[in-house]
């Protein structure tokens, strides 16, 4: 597999281990990274503190899962020209529905901003910048109230 292909995978594997509730996935992917959000001053870094931070923000449900389906489209890999190094930038749409509660439709999307770099066991995340532009019932998804200002539609 080509190195836009492989840094692609990790992309993807993201939305596959969350939207399985598999937050300890998503942690020890992003485990060398610094995880950050638009407008907001928290960094995370290290499993244990992305852990928390996914635990904390993300509801599941009694199947274990938050009940989501997170589309990443329009990715772009960019490569330094040393080849060790990359960065990323797409979209996402996250996708909900919670029987009886919320019908199927879009609860959020925004963009990524990721960074990479190749090592002995492949490519890793470096970091990951999250940018919400829209929102919207988020009541089923989070445990937490996002700012007002952030793309409220």
């Amino acid at each position: 597999m080509d190195e836009r292909g492989a840094i692609s995978n990790l992309v993807y594997a993201y939305a596959d281990r969350i939207d399985a509730g598999d937050f300890e996935g998503v942690a020890d992917l992003l485990r060398d990274a610094v995880v950050s959000a638009e407008g907001n001053d928290a960094v995370y870094r290290g499993y244990d503190a992305i852990l928390g931070m996914y635990t904390a923000a993300t509801r599941r449900y009694e199947d274990g899962t938050p009940r989501t389906k997170h589309v990443t489209t329009n990715l772009a890999v960019e490569l330094d020209e040393g080849g060790r190094k990359a960065t990323a930038r797409s979209y996402f749409t996250v996708l909900q529905a919670v029987p009886g509660q919320l019908a199927l439709q879009p609860v959020i999307a925004g963009r990524y901003r990721d960074g990479f770099e190749l090592g002995g066991t492949g490519w890793r995340f470096t970091s990951r910048h999250m940018i919400v532009d829209l929102v919207g019932d988020l009541s089923h998804h989070l445990l937490y109230e996002l700012p007002e200002e952030t793309g409220r539609t």
